[in-house]
């Protein structure tokens, strides 16, 4: 992933949640096509492209984008 990249979960109506590392530009078009809420929405992750139905999430959230180094 390029520098700029994020931790991020989805959350699905029903309860399973979808972990993801993300570049910021894929979290903005992500929160983008939120806005409209239907359709699909491809999401490029660090492991590959993942399709998300738009109108079964419930929440997304982000981590911040400091850099952590041990326990703190």
């Amino acid at each position: 992933m390029p520098v700029g990249s994020r931790r991020i979960s989805i959350g699905f109506k029903g309860g399973p949640v979808l972990a993801l590392r993300v570049s910021d530009e894929q979290l903005n078009e992500l929160n983008q096509a939120l806005v409209g809420g239907s359709g699909w929405h491809d999401v490029e992750g660090e492991d590959g492209p993942v399709r998300v139905d738009l109108s079964q999430v419930v929440f997304v959230s982000a981590d911040k984008d400091e850099s952590h180094v041990g326990f703190g």
